[in-house]
């Protein structure tokens, strides 16, 4: 099992920055990438960024934040970071990190219980 923890979300306004931690407990060994999505109201869920942990792979953005988002990782304090900046209203939304496992890729069975991010003035 994975246990997953979000953390640092809140009110910016536009063009502000923020930047979201995922501290990863239990079974790390078994992750084979982290991914950062994201929810607003009445919209589909959005993968914002993976970034691969254990094999092969490469980071990937959603076209939407490229540029302005970054995802990284801590492999000292087993967290995962994502960086937002130049922050638009249209980004507000819960973001949840989520897991996939190495015996199952690409299947996301591990999620957090997600943090809320609002772009406003």
């Amino acid at each position: 099992q994975v246990q997953l923890v979000e953390s640092g979300g809140g009110l910016v306004q536009p063009g502000g920055s923020l930047r979201l931690s995922c501290a990863v407990s239990g079974i790390i060994f078994s992750i084979n990438t982290m991914g950062w999505y994201r929810q607003a109201p009445g919209k589909e869920r959005e993968l914002v960024a993976r970034i691969p942990i254990t094999g092969g792979g490469t980071t990937t953005y959603a076209d939407s934040v490229k540029g302005r988002f970054t995802i990284s990782r801590e492999n000292a304090k087993n967290k995962v970071y994502l960086q937002m900046n130049s922050l638009k209203p249209e980004d507000t939304a819960v973001y949840h990190c989520a897991a996939d496992s190495v015996v199952t890729p690409g299947s996301y069975d591990y999620w957090g219980q997600g943090t809320q991010v609002t772009v406003s003035s």
